[in-house]
């Protein structure tokens, strides 16, 4: 249940601070005064897209934030998002800057709008005052069912069976069309695949044969420069050893006489040291250098035959591996689509798992069907319809994610006429008032703690609007009804009142809701009962409604 509502620089409410509590709540106010703007801030909450425009004057961004108690399915869906707060209740906040861009938050923790989204379904419903109009369009009108009999499961799996059996049946359909040109693709295929299996190029064999291959083709010139550099250093008559060596004898001698020069000694043995090391180092090379020609002639030959790969698929050397595996698994898919048997019975397989599903969902469609057309004609005689019919009709329909069903709202205004298509025989009261009758009865069964319903009264008056009164505040007994209206009939059947006024200051336009006691709430339904002058039998008739 939504316990709690502040705004921050929203739209045209500065500020605000609301305690909402159970039972039913009506909204009015004059036209223009700002009713939606709760709903939109509600909306907000409950995962809608954003806009600029909802960003107010007073400052860079707006701030919305709303105070949820708990249930146990949204205590549940919490812990499993890893959102639980640290107090008992939930709070989810959103705010939007002057380019439009939005933040959300649950629990003080950013989450995306589909989490925001998923959540609220478990939060809160809102009927629209448009509504009526949408129950024109099929699909609408299966929507409408199917959330009431709550068929979430059914359809989803249904729309799940119905996308595998279609991409079974497009892959049948493709490789039967496409059988010449994939026998074509195969003969390729399996042309590049001969050479590359024989010669099966592993993931890192280029680099390790082109660096091999250029130390061989490089090893008598590299004997030779080492076995030189070696005997220059230290095994020639003259090498630089043996001369270093001398000089190093003459300045010890120097240095007996000036121990300065004992430094300059000290260093040339070092490089004496390294010398010798240097030497004996290419004395080694030299001693493990692999000159084996048969050797050369092996690797001169497996880089030889990478080659020619390359040239004849027109890939670089060191892509021949994975050209390979690309061609391989080619032709599995190849083999696999030229499986025409296989893939027909998949296919079947695939149609028998949506025929199963979508029966059980047309089973199950026509059993709420029944059952909620009786409701509905059972409202439009308290409504001023008597005698009137409301029909749910399911015939068969093409396949499609949607089942196996066609749909169609029918009714009967009055006795002694046939039910016929809603759309072509309801004028524009009557669609209002079946479109409440359905919101009513389809809330009753919807498990949302709060309910909100947005000028679903338009359209009807007098005694009706009284009757549609009772009904939300039936339903406000054991849920949290909020409901925007502008019918006396109906505001006079809340439990809790608000009042949304509109006025301007400095210049500056600005939006507030008043909370109203009972002397409030008799002026306000003398105002909608007798609008601009407001008589005291008036005043009289709304404290009559008021009781």
């Amino acid at each position: 249940m939504l316990q709690r509502l502040s705004l921050r620089n929203f739209v045209i409410v500065k500020a605000l601070d609301l305690d909402i509590e159970a039972g039913f709540t009506v909204l009015t106010g004059e036209t223009g005064a700002g009713k939606s703007i709760l709903l939109d801030a509600i909306g907000l909450l409950l995962g809608e897209r954003s806009d600029a425009l909802l960003v107010g004057q007073n400052g860079d961004k707006a701030d919305i934030s709303g105070e949820f108690s708990l249930s146990d399915e949204v205590q549940s869906w919490l812990l499993a998002q890893d959102l639980v707060g640290e107090d008992e209740t939930l709070l989810i906040r959103r705010t939007i800057d002057k380019q439009g861009k939005s933040r959300a938050f649950i629990n003080g923790i950013t989450v995306t709008l589909a989490q925001l989204r998923e959540l609220a379904e478990q939060l809160v419903h809102i009927h629209g005052q448009h509504a009526h109009q949408l129950l024109l369009k099929p699909a609408a009108q299966r929507d409408l069912l199917d959330h009431h009999a709550q068929l979430h499961e059914l359809r989803e799996t249904t729309r799940v069976a119905f996308a595998a059996w279609q991409r079974v049946q497009a892959a049948r359909v493709k490789a039967e069309t496409d059988m010449a040109q994939i026998g074509e693709r195969m003969d390729a295929v399996q042309w590049q695949l001969a050479g590359l299996n024989e010669l099966a190029p592993q993931p890192s064999e280029w680099t390790n044969l082109s660096h091999e291959h250029n130390r061989l083709s490089h090893a008598t010139t590299l004997l030779q420069g080492t076995a030189q550099a070696a005997e220059a250093l230290t095994q020639g008559d003259e090498s630089l050893a043996d001369g270093l060596r001398a000089k190093i004898s003459n300045l010890s001698n120097l240095a007996r006489f000036d121990e300065r020069l004992n430094e300059a000694v000290e260093l040339l043995d070092s490089a004496l040291i390294n010398i010798q090391e240097a030497g004996h180092t290419l004395n080694g090379y030299a001693s493990r250098a692999d000159l084996d020609e048969g050797r050369w002639a092996e690797i001169d030959s497996r880089v030889s035959l990478w080659h020619e790969q390359a040239r004849k698929l027109r890939v670089e050397p060191e892509e021949l591996h994975a050209h390979w595996v690309s061609l391989q698994n080619e032709w599995e898919q190849l083999q696999h689509g030229m499986d025409i048997d296989a893939l027909k019975a998949q296919e079947a397989q695939a149609l028998s798992a949506f025929t199963q599903s979508a029966q059980a969902l047309s089973k199950a469609r026509k059993a709420a069907a029944k059952k909620l057309a009786s409701q509905v004609t059972a409202s439009m005689q308290t409504l001023n319809m008597t005698g009137g019919q409301f029909e749910i009709a399911i015939t068969e329909s093409a396949p499609s994610q949607n089942g196996v069903d066609a749909l169609e709202f029918k009714v009967a205004g009055h006795a002694g006429v046939p039910p016929q298509a809603l759309h072509k025989v309801a004028s524009g009261g009557e669609l209002a008032r079946i479109s409440l009758a359905l919101s009513v009865i389809t809330s009753a069964a919807n498990p949302v703690p709060t309910l909100i319903f947005d000028e679903v009264d338009s359209g009807i008056g007098g005694a009706v609007a009284e009757v549609v009164g009772k009904l939300l505040a039936t339903i406000g007994q054991n849920r949290q009804v909020l409901c925007v209206t502008h019918l006396a009939q109906v505001a006079a059947q809340g439990i809790h009142h608000w009042r949304v006024s509109k006025a301007t200051v400095d210049g500056a336009t600005y939006s507030t809701i008043e909370v109203l006691d009972k002397p409030e709430r008799v002026d306000e339904i003398a105002r909608m009962l007798g609008g601009v002058t407001i008589t005291e039998a008036t005043r009289e008739h709304a404290q009559e409604m008021l009781g």
